[in-house]
């Protein structure tokens, strides 16, 4: 099985690559080559910044017919709607969802060749919810959400499973710059969270695993919220 995951270097997208090698050859991609060249147990990897022109990672997926696609990398800008400028609305979109429909459309002809293949999305509970300020990147996630749905239609009958995963407050890096650029301090987020902490990442990295597993073939077209209970109320 050849499983690709955008933005392997660190936070999730680091805990999916780890949790996945077990399972079968893992092929990165991210900004940051030496970083990408440290993980000890990659197949290969491509370095990319989605924001930019991702021509040689479709050709790297084609190349190397990847079975299981990854959508991980994600860009978030903190901003109110009247502040933001061309050049935040055309990084976040490129990131989080024109490369991601341009890497399954590279991606789906192996997958129905061979009448099997797995998509997972990493989206965001501000997709499902929305949040105030960051209306670009819950956008986004909506998208992914929607393009997650339609898809799974589409490639069903290839045996083709597409989900998404919403996570909410995790802690990584890119949770604390969050952070830094909203108003709330992160203890004044946690008591806004049912279970009173952060998710972790290979909390998400499991449910990445169960649901490329034979098990959860019946799986798809699904937003599934891995939130510490965040959408559920307060």
């Amino acid at each position: 099985m050849k499983i690709l995951v955008t933005g392997a270097t660190r936070g999730i997208g680091r805990a999916i690559a780890d949790k996945l090698s077990e399972i079968g050859k893992i092929f990165v991609t991210g900004r940051n080559e030496t970083l990408l060249k440290s993980i000890p147990y990659i197949e290969d990897y491509c370095v990319c910044d989605l924001t930019q022109d991702i021509t040689q990672l479709i050709d790297f997926i084609k190349t190397n017919e990847i079975d299981v696609l990854v959508n991980n990398a994600g860009e978030y800008i903190y901003s109110p709607i009247d502040k933001i400028n061309d050049k935040d609305v055309e990084k976040i979109y490129n990131t989080n969802l024109i490369s991601p429909v341009k890497l399954i459309s590279s991606a789906v002809p192996h997958m129905k060749s061979q009448q099997w293949g797995k998509i997972i999305n990493i989206g965001s509970i501000s997709g499902v919810m929305g949040e105030a300020g960051a209306s670009l990147y819950s956008s986004t996630k909506s998208g992914l959400i929607g393009l997650t749905k339609a898809l799974a239609l589409e490639l069903a009958e290839y045996n083709i499973t597409v989900n998404t995963i919403n996570p909410g407050w995790v802690d990584t890096d890119l949770g604390s710059n969050s952070i830094e650029d909203g108003d709330f301090s992160k203890e004044e987020i946690i008591q806004c969270i049912p279970q009173r902490r952060f998710v972790e990442p290979k909390e998400i990295a499991a449910l990445v695993k169960y649901l490329i597993s034979e098990e959860a073939k019946g799986i798809t077209g699904q937003s599934i919220n891995i939130c510490a209970g965040l959408s559920v109320g307060i």
